[in-house]
């Protein structure tokens, strides 16, 4: 190495000795260390210049680190590449290997890495995998191991032991050929093939979720499995790593005893302590952060205890955050705290720091390098064979088999961090760290490009058979899901209901799904209520108002069957667990509470992005006919209802025209079909218009007889008459059903789109809906079942 004591972070260094690319230096370190500069020119004078002081030169790297990084993620990313990629390849760049003789690079590199400073660089990054794999544990639901099945168990013992098995076989079969040509490399391959045979939960989880398939039915099916594979696999290397250890030849049984005690203490101690916080938090209130500071701290101590055990740093903080509640409020409050500094900003860090040990400049020969490459390839073919026969066992489609098999193949920042960890220890050589650190992102990468080509969870709702209001025969049952996200939606929806006029000869049976954001935890969770035996405390006070709700609601009324679930998803996945229900339930209708809530004098009370973003994706792909509800004042039950139907034409209008006419069959409902009419035919076709005087023929004269029923003809030729008749009658009415018509223009509602605050809402609900027109009618749009169509949303 050819540099002076000025060149790092010493006051001296002596060279004593190189062996195996491994060089030795007794190193001078001045105490206090320099941690803060005096500036460039006061440390000319003191010593302590930007360039000799350990803080300076950190905040440094790490601003070149996510610098290179985004560079790199601008131009990966239009070739479907994560962000993890961007990392490695920031970190082989910044890494001996990448060099550019007329630049001369490796003098800057040695400037913004100096002799020591990697030490700190590693060390301080080193905890935000730390904090990654406490928080991952936290998320984990680890009740599911015990809730799993046999097949589960079995699928996942399988897909791990065949790989290892296969791997280990071979390198017994040719073991003396393979020392022979590898020499001193032969161990890398046990290696390879022992980290290559595992499945990490934490990298399937980012995938999933990268992937927004998490909470599809494979999703689940390959989390549980990544789970349970996770857990044996984890037991297996550390119960092996205390074994392990020796002392004068023997097992050290103290050790093992104390790894013992370790492992079972953690739960049995910090458990009932985690129980007493959250007692001790009042209910909807934040936990204090103090309970949080102190969990943080045992996180850091819970490390170095396990080092000390020689174990992995991370055991510890996994245990530990195993012990804690997932969910809210006290698993929520920690992931909160800790994603941001710990896995946005020093997880990254941390997978670039370990790719700059990667050096391709070493003595590679292609005799280590395919050997290496091809015992990865077995291992990863044995490993996909063995979970694509499991799956087919199984009876599930090829297809999906096969991406069950490409998923729990994906490699990602585990693998990284167990390499830098055998590569410091020297049980890896500099060669055999490079080819499998390259494997990694390679690996996640075309796991991620394949996955994506096979599995699409919305192709199950492609040419699915009609599923409206419109397609039912008369007296037939109606089939509804209604989704709810906060306590206030209940009444509008039972109000709604009571519209759908169930009676014994004509019930309707409602799948009410209460969604619920997912923080704290990694797995989503479905729970139907009423076939589900007890389930845990937290869950069940998250949907008792809404459970108590609709079962009164439903022993109240004749001719109603309500099912309640719980939903915990992201909000970004929400919608495929609606549709999911919806298809399974052979919903006709599924039932969309408004995203924004208005006060008695008309103010705006809540304004939740999250349900528009839900209600928009749901009008997208649903697989039925799809009503958003804008609930405003309830009604009481037994008075006259006034409702309006606004009928200009078209499949939305239609759909809302047939649950208007069956409200009408309620005598306590007064329904008026107002039928905008133009001069100008020209905005539909021919045989719109002779569906459009089907459907009005009912209620021009089957309906003509009933006192409750009117129906009225209304001139208009543009969108401003359209507006000012819809402000004349928006008091007349306490409920109006209109269709949402996302796909015909018409002269009656020219412009009026232009002006569209809600486009979800269609031209005639957004106006009724407006809070300009001073209306407190509950308004239910509708729009029919939607196929083969994608609709483009403009903000």
């Amino acid at each position: 190495m050819n540099m002076n004591a000025n060149e790092t972070l010493f006051e001296a260094f002596t060279f004593l000795n190189a062996s195996n690319h491994d060089e030795t230096y007794q190193v001078c370190i001045k105490t206090p260390p320099n941690i803060v500069s005096d500036g460039l020119w006061g440390g000319q004078q003191s010593g302590r210049t930007p360039m000799r002081s350990a803080l300076p030169i950190f905040e440094l790297q790490i601003i070149v680190i996510f610098a290179i990084t985004h560079i790199c993620h601008f131009f990966f990313n239009r070739l479907g590449l994560t962000l993890f990629f961007s990392q490695i390849m920031a970190g082989l760049i910044l890494g001996p290997s990448f060099e550019i003789e007329p630049l001369n690079l490796n003098r800057y590199r040695e400037m913004l890495f100096p002799f020591g400073s990697q030490g700190v660089l590693a060390g301080v990054t080193s905890m935000g995998y730390a904090f990654f794999t406490f928080i991952t544990s936290v998320q984990m639901d680890f009740s599911m191991i015990t809730r799993t099945g046999n097949r589960v168990w079995s699928i996942a013992l399988i897909g791990l032991v065949a790989p290892v098995m296969a791997g280990l076989s071979c390198l017994s079969l040719f073991s003396e050929p393979l020392k022979n040509a590898l020499g001193p490399h032969f161990g890398d391959l046990k290696v390879a093939v022992l980290s290559h045979s595992i499945t990490s939960f934490p990298v399937v989880a980012c995938l999933l979720n990268d992937l927004k398939i998490i909470n599809s039915e494979l999703g689940r099916l390959a989390l549980t499995t990544a789970l349970v594979s996770d857990i044996i696999g984890l037991t297996v290397v550390s119960l092996g790593s205390a074994m392990e250890q020796r002392i004068d030849g023997k097992l050290d049984f103290l050790g093992l005893t104390l790894f013992f005690a370790f492992v079972i203490l953690i739960p049995l101690v910090s458990r009932p302590v985690m129980f007493w916080i959250i007692k001790r938090t009042p209910q909807g209130r934040p936990v204090k952060d103090h309970y949080i500071f102190a969990i943080i701290g045992m996180v850091l101590a819970l490390g170095w205890i396990s080092l000390m055990l020689h174990q992995q740093f991370v055991l510890g903080p996994f245990i530990f955050g195993l012990s804690v509640p997932e969910g809210p409020p006290l698993g929520s409050a920690l992931v909160k705290k800790l994603q941001l500094f710990g896995m946005w900003f020093l997880l990254p860090i941390f997978v670039t720091t370990c790719a700059i040990k990667v050096d391709f400049s070493l003595d590679y020969t292609l005799t280590v390098v395919l050997t290496i490459v091809a015992f990865i390839i077995l291992t990863h073919f044995v490993k996909a064979l063995a979970y694509l026969l499991l799956s087919l066992c199984c009876k599930m489609p090829l297809r999906d088999g096969l991406t069950i098999a490409l998923i729990m193949n994906c490699k990602g920042v585990v693998e990284i961090f167990l390499y830098h960890n055998v590569y410091d220890e020297k049980v890896l050589s500099g060669q055999a760290y490079g080819v499998l650190m390259a494997s990694v992102p390679i690996l996640a990468s075309i796991t991620q490009m394949s996955v994506k080509y096979l599995y699409d969870p919305a192709r199950k709702y492609t040419g699915y058979q009609k599923r409206n209001i419109m397609s039912l025969r008369s007296g037939s049952e109606l089939r509804m899901v209604a989704c709810i996200h906060k306590a206030s939606h209940i009444s509008p929806i039972t109000d709604f209901l009571d519209l759908c006029c169930p009676t014994e000869d004509s019930p309707i049976t409602v799948d009410a799904l209460h969604l619920i954001e997912l923080v704290g935890r990694s797995l989503p969770v479905f729970v139907p209520h009423r076939l589900q035996k007890p389930v845990s405390g937290s869950l069940k006070s998250y949907s008792d108002k809404v459970i108590l709700a609709f079962d009164l609601y439903e022993r109240e009324t004749v001719g109603a069957s309500i099912n309640t679930y719980t939903v915990i998803s992201s909000h970004n996945l929400m919608h495929e667990d609606v549709c999911i229900l919806a298809l399974d339930k052979l919903a006709s209708m599924i039932i969309l509470p408004f995203h924004r809530r208005w006060s008695v004098d008309g103010m705006i009370e809540s304004d939740d992005k999250n349900i528009r973003s839900t209600n928009l994706k749901l009008l997208e792909r649903a697989p039925c006919s799809v009503g958003i509800l804008v609930g405003r004042a309830p009604h009481p039950k037994d008075s006259l209802l006034r409702v309006a139907m606004v009928f200009l034409g078209g499949d939305d209008d239609r759909e809302a025209l047939c649950l208007a006419k069956r409200a009408a069959r309620d005598p306590r409902v007064n329904l008026v079909v107002y039928h905008l009419v133009g001069d100008d035919d020209s905005g539909t076709s021919n045989l719109e218009n002779i569906l459009d005087r089907s459907v009005l023929k009912d209620v021009k004269q089957d309906y003509s007889g009933l006192s409750n029923v009117t129906y009225r003809e209304i001139s208009s030729n543009d969108g401003t008459q359209t507006s000012s008749f819809i402000r004349e009658i928006v008091n007349g009415h306490d409920f109006f059903i209109v269709g949402r018509r996302h796909e015909i223009n018409t002269p009656q509602t020219f412009g009026l789109a232009q002006w569209s605050e809600f486009p979800e809402l269609g031209s005639i609900g957004d106006l009724l809906a407006s809070s300009d027109y001073g209306g407190r009618a509950s308004v239910f749009v509708v729009q029919q079942q939607v196929s083969n169509t994608k609709i483009t949303w403009k903000f």
